[in-house]
């Protein structure tokens, strides 16, 4: 894994939202709307070694890099890192990279790690899928609850970077709540659980993010081809 800064960032005590691509793509799809309603701008990047094949058009080759941006937004309150297509392939390339945002983090002295992320779920939720919480200390549950949020229901776990982060954001005492839309398939983009994500994280951020009707637009688009995949 190889961090590069891009350029020197002017944060303040930020608060830092990181998701990858996971179940229904919902966390990268929240991470690159956030990134093109709050106009944030890119001061590090971090690859891996992968992939390791190129992709055969038919007698000419597409090659590119894995590779995952910092950005910050206006006024320097807000980093998001991830979004994009893919996780790490090994375990020691996932704990890497969340350790290189936790230390982001610690950097900028954030205030609150936040992560994206799907909830796969057998409930007939129609066009409003609910989105729930997980939080790195009963306490600070206990604050999101009084807001009138709702915590992840039962036990289960919680894979991959969005749940890993906020393991590791509770080892190095910082305070993490992961947001998880309701999903009722894998395979299909669910544009309509990143909206719900994003309107639950403005409830609890204070930041506001527009054009989210775009996403009803693109939700639409995939159930008017019968949930093809493809985005």
């Amino acid at each position: 894994m190889k961090a590069v800064r891009v350029e020197d960032a002017d944060i303040r005590k930020p608060i830092v939202i990181a998701a990858m691509q996971d179940m229904g793509n919902v966390g990268s799809i929240a991470i690159d709307f956030i990134n093109k309603s709050l106009g944030t701008r890119p001061f590090r990047h971090i690859s891996i070694p992968f992939p390791n094949y190129v992709v055969d058009n038919g007698g000419h080759i597409d090659f590119q890099r894995e590779k995952w941006e910092y950005r910050y937004g206006s006024g320097g309150s807000v980093v998001v890192f991830g979004g994009g297509m893919g996780q790490p392939q090994t375990n020691q390339e996932l704990y890497d990279l969340c350790e290189d945002v936790i230390d982001i983090a610690r950097q900028y002295s954030a205030q609150l790690v936040y992560t994206l992320g799907a909830f796969h779920t057998d409930r007939k939720y129609g066009k409003a899928p609910k989105t729930f919480f997980a939080a790195t200390t009963q306490e600070l549950a206990g604050q999101i609850q009084r807001l009138g949020l709702e915590p992840t229901p039962g036990s289960s776990l919680i894979t991959g970077f969005n749940g890993l982060i906020l393991g590791l954001a509770k080892e190095a005492g910082l305070q993490g709540i992961g947001l998880y839309a309701e999903i009722d398939d894998p395979q299909v983009p669910q544009f309509r659980a990143a909206k719900s994500l994003l309107a639950t994280l403005e409830k609890l951020t204070y930041q506001k993010f527009r054009g989210m009707e775009e996403l009803d637009e693109m939700a639409s688009r995939v159930e008017s081809e019968g949930g093809s995949g493809e985005f």
